[in-house]
């Protein structure tokens, strides 16, 4: 989530046109969602980062996007109503991708957004973010989902933080590889 730190990335057209968001937007990290619980409470996890209307996850070095037991799941108001419950990835005790189903639910409950960025080095998490959103009942909600993948932002991120992504992660954008391929 440094990328989103650095100076004058989010006032980059090129960067706000690839996430969907307004110029200049101002970045709040670790927020907590609030999504609506059955019982009248709200859900106490955060999410990753907000970009005005723009909920974010960001996946480079995790495994996987969590699992939880069914009954915590299916404990959010609008569980029954974003999803088709025997949809969404399961076993018989835990809903796995939970993490992708609960940001679902915080942009359903707070009328934004929602985009997850995985490595595209990892087709895995990408089936796993499929799986979510097939399970999304209403149109509306799955139109506000998407993926974008690292090196998608690498593109059109500034060549030092390209460079950054390169050395400590790997992360090579497209511009990158056909350099690369030219040596």
């Amino acid at each position: 989530m440094n990328v989103f730190c650095y100076p004058r990335v989010l006032s980059s057209v090129a960067v706000c046109n690839v996430l969907g968001v307004e110029s200049a937007s101002v970045p709040s990290f670790g927020v907590r969602a609030r999504v609506p619980l059955a019982n009248g409470r709200v859900d106490r996890t955060e999410v990753d980062m907000q970009l005005g209307t723009l909920l974010i996850e960001a996946k480079l070095t995790e495994s996987n996007f969590q699992q939880k037991i069914k009954s915590v799941v299916e404990g959010y108001r609008d569980f029954d109503v974003a999803f088709s419950r025997d949809e969404l990835p399961q076993t018989d005790d835990v809903y796995l991708s939970y993490q992708l189903i609960r940001n679902v639910l915080a942009a359903f409950a707070n009328g934004c957004s929602f985009c997850v960025i995985l490595d595209e080095r990892r087709p895995d998490l990408r089936e796993q973010w499929f799986d979510v959103i097939r399970a999304i009942r209403i149109h509306d909600l799955r139109l506000r989902c998407k993926v974008l993948t690292w090196q998608e932002l690498a593109e059109v991120l500034p060549g030092k933080l390209r460079d950054f992504l390169e050395e400590k992660y790997g992360i090579s954008s497209g511009q990158q590889a056909v350099a690369s391929a030219r040596e």
